[in-house]
């Protein structure tokens, strides 16, 4: 049995204070009666100082030191991916619940060890995927899970964004393979993530990959083709050279007894849903569609609640460390198949 923390406000620390800490310390705000912030930790000195004077708490270099000063439950990884599966270890072995931004790691036996380290140490692992609380992907999640398609028979995913030479000029980091991972790793990951969440286990991955305009190490651009155990097949085609701006993020199903496109410039917007037979939540479908100028969409709230109610004893997590694993083997599949030039069976090891 995993501790629970009741009777108290959760103790969160938020490691990294780059471009997704804004989402989680947003989210920790929202959840202020749960949630209390107790320290920041950043290897950038002026990025530190501005989120412990916004916040008023104690301020670390290093995650070595803020474990050991900081009596923290819960460690809310905002770093970069490839430092993601050592800081968790770490964390886990001091006895602190882990969240981690997606990716949960760059590299496939680096995720294994996370899932180890957090079960070893009998602590909580949770990834981050707050696009599944979208509500436009929740009713299509239904609908699936619902068998409104009938036998689903294809499925595509179109992720067409811009990350201009600035992007990845900003950090060291970015657009490396051991730190980032490309357009399907990074920025896409959320949407591979939808192939098996709301289809099912895949069975085969073929993937090319380029980089076309970017001086980075890993792809700016790719396509897949995906079949699924169930029979199904699909596509996905990625790229982050679109002009002038972010054009489209989307998914749709076409099935034996209906048809679905969720679409927008990051699945926001509910566009086809033409079903055989009518449900009555149909009617909400006006209202689950919303404008968005974020593609990280407004899901991080919610998932902290999923990890409030888990943390508490209430609820499971919605996606951990095992769930996390899924995608992330996909993506590993896909690198494989681009780089070899083969079809990639799943799962990668038995």
């Amino acid at each position: 049995m995993f501790p629970t923390i009741t009777n108290r406000k959760i103790k969160i620390a938020v490691i990294g204070c780059g471009r997704i800490s804004k989402n989680h310390f947003g989210s920790i705000e929202k959840h202020a009666d749960d949630l209390e912030l107790v320290a920041v930790c950043d290897n950038d000195p002026e990025k530190l100082q501005e989120a412990a004077a916004k916040y008023n708490v104690p301020a670390f270099a290093d995650l070595e030191t803020l474990l050991a000063k900081s009596d923290c439950d819960l460690v809310a990884l905002c770093t970069p991916s490839g430092l993601h599966p050592a800081m968790a270890i770490q964390a886990a072995a001091a006895g602190r619940h882990v969240l981690t931004e997606k990716p949960m790691a760059t590299r496939w036996k680096d995720a294994l060890d996370m899932v180890a380290a957090c079960d070893a140490a009998n602590r909580r692992l949770f990834v981050v995927k707050q696009n599944r609380r979208n509500r436009t992907l929740q009713l299509l999640k239904r609908a699936v899970t619902e068998k409104r398609f009938g036998r689903i028979y294809m499925v595509h995913l179109n992720v067409f964004w811009t990350r201009p030479q600035e992007y990845y000029d900003s950090a060291r980091w970015r657009g490396t393979w051991e730190m980032d991972g490309g357009a399907f790793m990074n920025q896409a990951s959320h949407y591979v993530d939808l192939l098996e969440w709301l289809i099912g286990p895949i069975a085969n991955v073929q993937a090319m990959t380029g980089t076309l305009a970017r001086d980075i190490e890993v792809e700016d651009s790719g396509v897949m083709n995906v079949r699924w155990r169930n029979g199904a097949l699909g596509s996905m085609a990625v790229t982050m050279l679109t002009w002038p701006k972010n054009l489209e993020g989307s998914i749709t199903i076409i099935g034996e007894k209906g048809t679905a496109r969720v679409g927008g410039v990051a699945v926001n917007e509910i566009q086809i849903w033409d079903f055989e037979k009518p449900a009555p939540y149909d009617s909400q479908l006006d209202d689950a569609s919303y404008a968005t100028t974020s593609v990280y969409g407004f899901g991080h709230p919610l998932y902290y609640k999923n990890v409030i109610e888990t943390l508490r004893g209430e609820a499971e997590p919605d996606t951990d460390g095992r769930e996390g694993l899924k995608s992330l083997e996909v993506l590993i599949a896909a690198y494989i198949s681009a780089r070899d030039g083969k079809t990639v069976s799943l799962p990668l090891e038995y």
